[in-house]
């Protein structure tokens, strides 16, 4: 359980009487910013820690309330009371988790490893209460007779599932097994994420010699420059990990040795038999889920997770991820062919390797689509994507309008924020994007709440968006790729989810869904940055003016299919390695990590040649600490459901007013408020099915 999740989903709550913060303390008190937005300019990393110990004991004591009531158990009594609860510690977490993601420090660090035993012990406080359990379990057992509405029916089941899953059901032995655990889990996920950052910052490659850089734009060179002189380097060079195993500057880098260089400080970054070594960690970390899923009644930590998930059984997931395996390969040995004959044909005499494919793929999709991506980026400036791409392509399906306010105090100076109008020209919420890179910021691009939106609590929503861009050094344009323009368009997918929440209770809100569920919005997003109108509002040359020419707009499109073995690959590799680490039994040793990574590969027939997986056990964030554990294969179901979803589009219409507002109330709106395959197939007419997926990357069809 994540310091999010404990919350409960509560935004708004009553308070029992009990301790009190001093009045300096931000959190004390719900913001008076507008929207309940956090006060960073007032908020100090000394005033996490006491808000957060605090804030456990105003929950902690209105459970007790509820636990020990001599009322009769009733929905508004019981249900609705937990959903109320939590209001402090809901305050701190969403603040606190969304800076030590994007801003930590050594303070914030040591906040996070001290409070994440204490959250899981505080998690279990609430869902192993044998008084608080039977008051659910009387009122789920009266659900028949209680004439709720759909939404309250919905999360009535969904809590009295989560004691259950929890371990309400067990005995009291099997529950002190379970709590050790979890703090066990939290401690080391928390370690874990601290350890790859390091490890990530550890492992960037550094130079004195101008020359090494050679391919790489002026911009780039500037951008490494500065990077060396924030790290207190001067004369040097530095170019960051991300956290995939792929580098960016490996499709320039002309120098060879250079480029397996920076390749293999991304492979072992984090297997340097140092401090930073995450091995041991994640070991133990699979050998206790495996045993907190024994203890729960299922054969794997894998059968355990995906109980609510769309997929809802390993099997189903092993089946989808199968169905993609041979396509991938196919595709993956014909782009490999034609990478080494285009090696072999430039007068040079090697045998590709991992470091070389995105460079020489690059040079293919060059002579073969004649597409240079460096033409690109002067026609995806930041600013203008944002505003004219990604805000104009929400605007022309619901109707939604955005304007950027700078009284709103932020964490970091680049963070910008806007309000967000609903077609009626009422407030609908507010976004904060925070985009470019920095060595304090974890890897990826993410988004999430500040403020959930609830109609029982008079919330609306306040989300952020994350990434990771390359910041440009002073004076310059934010020039993205166009990988970086698919990500902002993503990402607002998901700020979509959580700002078209419109529910009453905040635990089935907005993004609060399946993770094989919650990546479909995003993802379907990423369709319209191509789209025509939408691409031609947006991609203008930064210094001309002039519109992206059309002869390259066709360029980038029939390139499309390039590379999606390569993608697809890549991403199969780790959605398998997750699958197969968390679905080891109870009885299993404790692994040799780099054995059993090299087995679980061959075993699922990923270990495609010269496609390493996307990250290595080692480095795989999303599954240790990042809450996707029996999860990233959700990332691949949901391009399935997206993919279907835009061929609905493109039959009816393409962007239209009517098909967005028919997308945003039957998908977007409904929070967790129905049953995934219910929603999917009142959408899209039928079960979902990978056609569509695969027509779209160019890939055959399973035979």
């Amino acid at each position: 359980m994540n310091l999010r999740s404990l919350c409960l989903g509560s935004v708004a709550a009553f308070c029992l009487a009990g301790p009190a913060l001093a009045d300096a303390n931000p959190f004390a008190a719900p913001s008076t910013l507008p929207l309940h937005a956090p006060p960073f300019d007032k908020i100090k990393d000394s005033d996490y820690q006491p808000a957060y110990e605090l804030g456990m004991k105003q929950q902690l004591a209105e459970i007790r309330a509820i636990a020990n009531s001599k009322a009769k158990p009733t929905f508004k009594n019981t249900i609705v009371a937990l959903e109320k609860s939590g209001r402090l510690l809901d305050r701190v977490s969403n603040a606190f988790s969304a800076v030590v993601q994007a801003n930590t420090n050594d303070t914030l660090d040591k906040i996070q490893t001290d409070e994440a035993p204490k959250l899981a012990e505080h998690g279990d406080a609430i869902f192993l209460n044998v008084q608080l359990f039977k008051r659910v379990k009387a009122v789920y057992d009266q659900r028949d007779k209680l004439k709720l509405d759909p939404e309250s029916r919905q999360l009535l089941e969904v809590y009295y599932n989560l004691f259950v899953h929890a371990g309400a059901n067990l005995s009291d032995s099997d529950k002190e097994k379970i709590k050790e655990i979890n703090k066990e889990d939290a401690s080391l996920s928390t370690e874990f994420q601290q350890k790859l950052l390091a490890a990530a910052k550890a492992g960037a490659y550094v130079t004195d010699d101008k020359t090494k850089l050679a391919g790489l734009s002026d911009e780039e060179i500037a951008a490494a420059a500065k990077a060396a002189d924030d790290a207190k380097m001067p004369g040097k060079f530095v170019i960051p990990l991300q956290n995939t195993t792929q580098q960016p500057a490996l499709v320039s880098l002309t120098d060879r040795s250079v480029r397996e260089q920076i390749f293999n400080n991304s492979w072992t970054r984090a297997e340097k038999g140092d401090a930073n070594d995450t091995r041991e960690t994640l070991a133990r970390l699979a050998v206790l889920r495996a045993q907190k899923a024994k203890i729960m009644g299922y054969p794997s930590y894998a059968a355990y997770v995906l109980y609510d998930q769309m997929a809802r059984t390993p099997d189903a997931v092993e089946k989808f991820l199968g169905q993609l395996v041979p396509p991938a390969a196919e595709k993956i040995a014909d782009e490999g062919k034609q990478i080494q004959a285009t090696i072999d044909g430039s007068g040079q005499h090697f045998d590709l390797k991992p470091w070389d494919w995105s460079m020489y793929s690059e040079k293919v999709r060059k002579a073969k689509y004649d597409l240079d991506q460096s033409e690109l980026k002067p026609y995806f400036e930041l600013n203008k994507v944002l505003q004219d791409g990604v805000f104009y392509a929400a605007n022309q399906l619901y109707g939604i309008t955005f304007k950027e306010r700078h009284d709103i105090p932020v964490y970091q100076a680049d963070v910008r924020v806007f309000d967000v109008f609903d077609k009626d020209g009422s407030q609908l919420g507010m976004i904060y994007f925070d985009y470019f890179k920095r060595d304090n910021k974890a890897g990826g691009a993410w988004m999430s709440n500040f403020v959930s939106q609830s109609h029982m609590l008079g919330t609306k929503p306040v989300v952020y968006n994350v990434a990771n861009f390359t910041k440009p050094a002073a004076g310059q344009p934010a020039l993205l790729s166009f990988d970086d323009v698919t990500t902002m368009f993503h990402e607002f997918g998901h700020a979509l989810h959580g700002l078209f929440a419109n529910q009453n209770y905040p635990t089935l809100s907005g993004a609060n869904t399946a993770r094989d569920w919650v990546e479909f919005p995003s993802q379907f997003n990423e369709h319209w940055a191509l789209y025509p109108d939408v691409l031609k509002h947006y991609a203008v040359n930064y210094k001309t003016g002039e519109p992206i020419p059309q002869a390259l707009v066709d360029k980038i499109k029939n390139s499309q299919t390039w590379g999606q073995g390569y993608d697809l690959g890549e991403l199969l590799a780790a959605s398998d390695l997750d699958m197969q680490w968390h679905s080891l039994p109870a009885d299993a040793p404790k692994q040799d990590v780099d054995a059993f990574e090299q087995k679980a590969l061959a075993d699922t027939h990923t270990d495609f040649p010269n496609v390493p997986t996307r990250y290595r056990s080692s480095y795989f964030l999303h599954i240790w600490a990042n809450g996707y554990s029996a999860g990233y294969y959700a990332y691949q179901w949901t391009v399935m459901l997206d993919d279907d979803a835009y061929a609905w589009f493109t039959d009816h219409g393409g962007m239209t007013r009517a098909n967005g507002q028919r997308f945003r109330d039957m998908i977007l709106s409904k929070g967790r408020t129905e049953d995934y395959g219910t929603m999917f197939r009142a959408f899209y007419g039928k079960d979902p099915d990978v056609g569509p997926m695969l027509e779209h990357r160019g890939l055959t069809q399973p035979k």
